[in-house]
């Protein structure tokens, strides 16, 4: 028998006492006592891994009593297993309902609810969660991350905020806040934190390129290059990367450097619709270079930067550069 299993059980004599002694006359009595029996029965199925007897139990022992917040509260949790999120929810719900000190119950329907992306409700339960335990760490980091997704970043960096103080060698506490002090375009307050990330977890080349990112949006374009370069290096496979490695090259002027940049990122994802443009871009770059006196050549470049650009709107049709681009090619394909 699991350790929870034995909480479990225990709660549950206490909670037969308890309910028993208010419980007035013998009839009631007998559907509380077969309420906690069939409870009890859920409780042995859901430990054998039998989760839909263990919920069909359950269901009939809240309808037989409905002061049950730890049937409500394991309901919630089988149907959080079974990806059910709307019932998993109402379960919570009403287990928070009957014990409105249940951390469990909050934290869970906060992260149901953010699966659901009912974001407004999931802050809400998980600012409970944190009332009930100031000190939980994964409770302030999903606030945090769900105040976010709704676009309240003040609220957002003081829920981080919180969870740096009771940890603050967390990477991805760092991370997050790197990212919302970037979407406040705080980029100061931004490179503080990707780089103190980056000192808790060296090699993360997803850290590296947030960091380069932010160093690019203020054109700090040598120390983003050599960032950049690292990420390649540490992760071979990051196509991002890559692709903004090119555009740093574009921005340091080398066009070689930049159209090898960009091939790679095509090579590892040839989706990244932004990488075809930018490619397209360099080609173009190539193009209208004084020294580059090579009519042929400029042909050449000139169907490559068409070609790209033509696969870059096939791939993203809605892109914001999207009439800009147009033009390039019906100029360029004469």
């Amino acid at each position: 028998m699991s350790y929870r299993m034995k909480i479990y059980l225990g709660i549950s004599i206490c909670l037969t006492g308890l309910i028993l002694s208010f419980s007035a006359g013998c009839n009631e009595q007998q559907q509380v006592q077969k309420a906690i029996d069939l409870y009890l029965d859920g409780v042995m199925l859901k430990e054998l891994g039998e989760n839909e007897m263990a919920a069909q139990k359950l269901n009939s022992a809240v309808v037989l009593d409905q002061r049950l917040p730890m049937a409500y509260s394991m309901l919630g949790d089988i149907y959080q297993e079974q990806k059910d999120y709307q019932k998993s929810a109402a379960s919570y719900e009403k287990a928070t309902e009957l014990d409105p000190r249940s951390f469990e119950d909050y934290f869970n329907l906060g992260k149901v609810y953010q699966i659901m992306k009912k974001l407004s409700l999931a802050v809400k339960a998980y600012s409970r969660a944190c009332e009930l335990k100031p000190d939980h760490l994964e409770a302030h980091i999903y606030t945090a991350k769900s105040y976010f997704e709704i676009g309240d970043y003040n609220s957002a960096i003081a829920a981080a905020s919180r969870a740096e103080r009771i940890d603050p060698d967390v990477g991805e506490i760092q991370t997050m806040l790197g990212k919302m002090y970037e979407s406040q375009k705080n980029y100061d307050q931004a490179i503080r934190s990707y780089k103190r990330a980056l000192e808790i977890n060296s090699n993360d080349a997803g850290i590296m390129t947030s960091l380069a990112v932010v160093y690019l949006n203020t054109n700090r374009n040598e120390p983003a290059k050599e960032l950049f370069i690292l990420a390649t290096q540490t992760q071979p496979d990051n196509s991002t990367a890559y692709r903004y490695l090119g555009y740093c090259y574009l921005q340091l002027d080398e066009m070689n450097k930049a159209i090898e940049s960009y091939i790679k990122a095509i090579e590892i994802n040839d989706n990244d619709w932004e990488a075809h443009r930018g490619l397209g871009v360099a080609y173009l770059m190539k193009v209208i270079d004084e020294t580059n006196e090579d009519e042929q050549l400029k042909t050449e470049l000139r169907t490559k930067a068409v070609r790209h650009w033509r696969k870059s709107l096939d791939l993203k049709p809605t892109q914001s550069h999207r009439e800009r681009l147009l033009k390039y090619i019906k100029m360029y394909s004469k």
